[in-house]
């Protein structure tokens, strides 16, 4: 019997998921400047939302400062007043064209906000790979009993899955206490 599951298409739904909980994750303000920490905000100009680095060049000079250079005198308003309503707590100075973000220090009150906010995002990265899991698992079950697959080839595609589970759910983890550590860094 030929083998129509393909687990492939599950491995690569659970990479999505990981690629997911990273670009999540940049967007945490950590104590260290990043420029994704600007992805969340969009601008209202020319009549659409767009992303700061459509409207600006967006760099990291220090550790702890984040320069935008705005490519049209118009937009630094508008950027300023998105970057002052965003959640990222950061009161922009202008300087000419260009947008100063001082990052500051975190306070150990925030570090623990952080921390939980980390764990709530992973946990749901780990519910997503395990809703994978369970409609993968469903799909060879399925497959069986159209007998598109043998029992053999059910027990070794369960098996596969289990294993491809508990290795996102591993990457989960050294994701998180990496980030974990990168915020208790002081």
């Amino acid at each position: 019997m030929s083998s129509e599951f393909n687990e492939k298409n599950y491995s690569s739904k659970m990479d999505k998921t990981i690629l997911a909980l990273k670009k999540d994750l940049s967007t945490l303000r950590t104590g260290r400047a990043n420029p994704s920490m600007l992805d969340t905000i969009k601008i209202d100009v020319y009549g659409q939302l767009m992303p700061i680095e459509q409207l600006a060049t967006v760099s990291v000079p220090e550790a702890r400062l984040i320069s935008i250079q705005v490519w049209d005198k118009a937009n630094i308003t508008l950027i300023d007043s998105a970057i002052q309503k965003s959640e990222l707590g950061i009161n922009p100075q202008i300087d000419g064209q260009i947008i100063r973000l001082r990052i500051p220090d975190l306070t150990e009150e925030r570090r623990k906000d952080l921390i939980k906010i980390l764990k709530n995002m992973g946990e749901k990265s780990k519910v997503s790979i395990r809703n994978i899991r369970r409609e993968a698992n469903e799909e060879i079950k399925d497959q069986l009993k159209e007998k598109k697959i043998t029992e053999d080839d059910n027990k070794n595609f369960e098996k596969n899955i289990q294993k491809l589970t508990d290795n996102n759910i591993q990457d989960i983890d050294k994701i998180l206490a990496d980030k974990e550590k990168e915020i208790l860094q002081i």
